[in-house]
């Protein structure tokens, strides 16, 4: 059974009411930088040798180079097609059921990783149109898992050279044509902010739905120029409260009260009128809030008990894989929201960016 699909059809139908029916191939596209998750629950002692910490985001430098054979030698590991915005698509297809309705771009090398990262992806449910870069290695991302902590260490590599050329052949740009809806994360302004205005543009001159994750504070501090630039097409923005205390701060919105920062990022400057951009701020197990049409709406998040919790790596992108797979069937947003904390929920119960075999819909119908 494909990874999602489920037995009980009148819950099946009951959540999506003819969403299915709109469903098709090549519906969703998204653009970042895959990153092959190698996945352990280590100890204090590893994360000390290279330098880590509990929690911890950081990229690669030479010292960390060693850690992802070390980890390989030292622990058990599991491998999952990561990177935020292919984690995202893997959880859209997980809900959805439905193989196929998402496209992935992104650039990996041409090696065993790389094997490793496209069947991952390819299993669950996603295409891929990756470039293959020639000298560079895949891009790899150490998870190591301590009690409900995790620390990530981003190895980009391959990720970091994909290139705007890359989506202008006919055979990818067919893809880019063919999608309704595209799924950009600002990790990818780090790599090719070309890439993302070119498909932005398509998809406002032909009245088609942006999605932008801000993705991570440093992003929103340091990549404002590029960020700024892509965010005049963005229908829906996805953010967290660090994300969006840092977005009110580089913008001098003068409040750190979250409400009005996403009812202030919401009335920036946009280019397509036919919408009023939506802003999605999620604070973990805190109230979710969204922001539309000058007006807030605040969503509860169910209480998940704490021996429960697993890893909580990769929250944020299952929330934005379960939102999507609703809007994308034009589901409420309340439908949408609840669909998203569900997908978040499963997934800190797991370890890693994964999620059980099927999808709960009693416990999904009862968010």
């Amino acid at each position: 059974m494909f990874p999602g699909a489920c037995s009980n059809c009148t819950l099946l139908e009951k959540m999506t009411a003819n969403g299915m029916d709109s469903l098709r191939e090549e519906l969703v596209l998204g653009m970042g930088n895959p990153l092959l998750d190698i996945i352990a629950f280590g100890d204090q002692q590893f994360l000390d040798k290279y330098g880590m910490k509990p929690n911890d985001a950081i990229l690669a430098e030479d010292k960390h180079l060693p850690m992802y054979d070390e980890m390989i030698k030292k622990f058990k590991v599991e491998y999952v097609a990561g990177g935020a915005c292919q984690n995202t698509l893997r959880l859209a297809q997980w809900i959805l059921g439905k193989p196929r309705v998402c496209v992935f771009m992104g650039c990996i090398g041409k090696d065993s990783f790389g094997s490793i990262l496209e069947q991952k992806a390819n299993e669950s449910g996603v295409i891929t149109r990756y470039m293959y870069h020639d000298i560079q290695p895949t891009g790899t991302c150490a998870v190591v898992v301590t009690d409900h902590n995790r620390s990530l260490c981003a190895n980009l590599a391959a990720a970091n050279c994909f290139k705007i050329a890359h989506i202008k052949k006919e055979e990818n740009w067919s893809f880019v044509k063919n999608a309704s809806y595209y799924y950009l994360t600002s990790f990818f302004l780090t790599v090719s902010p070309d890439s993302m205005l070119e498909v932005a543009r398509h998809a406002c001159a032909f009245d088609k739905t942006v999605f932008l994750n801000l993705s991570a504070p440093f992003l929103v501090q340091f990549f404002k120029e590029p960020m700024m630039q892509v965010l005049p097409y963005v229908d829906i923005l996805f953010g967290n409260e660090h994300e969006a205390e840092t977005f009110s701060k580089e913008h001098c919105f003068g409040t750190n009260d979250l409400r009005e920062v996403a009812l202030k990022i919401a009335a920036l400057e946009k280019v397509n009128k036919n919408r009023n951009r939506m802003v999605v701020i999620t604070q973990g197990p805190d109230n979710v809030i969204v922001a539309i049409d000058g007006k807030i709406t605040e969503y509860e998040v169910p209480v998940l008990q704490s021996n429960r919790i697993v890893d909580t790596n990769g929250a944020g992108d299952a929330f934005t894989g379960g939102f999507m797979a609703m809007f994308i069937q034009k589901k409420s947003i309340d439908v949408c929201v609840k669909c998203g904390i569900y997908a978040a929920s499963q997934v800190i119960q797991q370890s890693g960016c994964t999620y059980p075999e099927t999808v709960d819909l009693k416990e999904l119908l009862s968010f």
